[in-house]
């Protein structure tokens, strides 16, 4: 289970990306809240794609060794 990230200050505009692999062994970029996110064939696309979307804060990519589902919500 993921648990979400609490972060000091309201203003705090980088968006925190958990990146890991499915149970079909894809992998999984997504971002915290499921505003986001991809399913790619390598790691190293996951993370391109991570810092893409997160404004390049390659410390708010976090890599997780559970499982990851992507889960894309309509309203966030």
């Amino acid at each position: 289970m993921i648990q979400l990230l609490e972060f000091p200050s309201p203003d705090w505009t980088r968006r925190v990306v958990f990146v890991g692999r499915n149970r079909d062994g894809h992998w999984v970029a997504r971002e915290q809240r499921g505003v986001f996110g991809g399913l790619f064939i390598n790691r190293a696309q996951a993370l391109k794609y991570a810092r893409s979307e997160n404004g390049r804060h390659s410390e708010c990519i976090i890599e997780v060794t559970c499982e990851i589902e992507l889960d894309i919500r309509a309203n966030p």
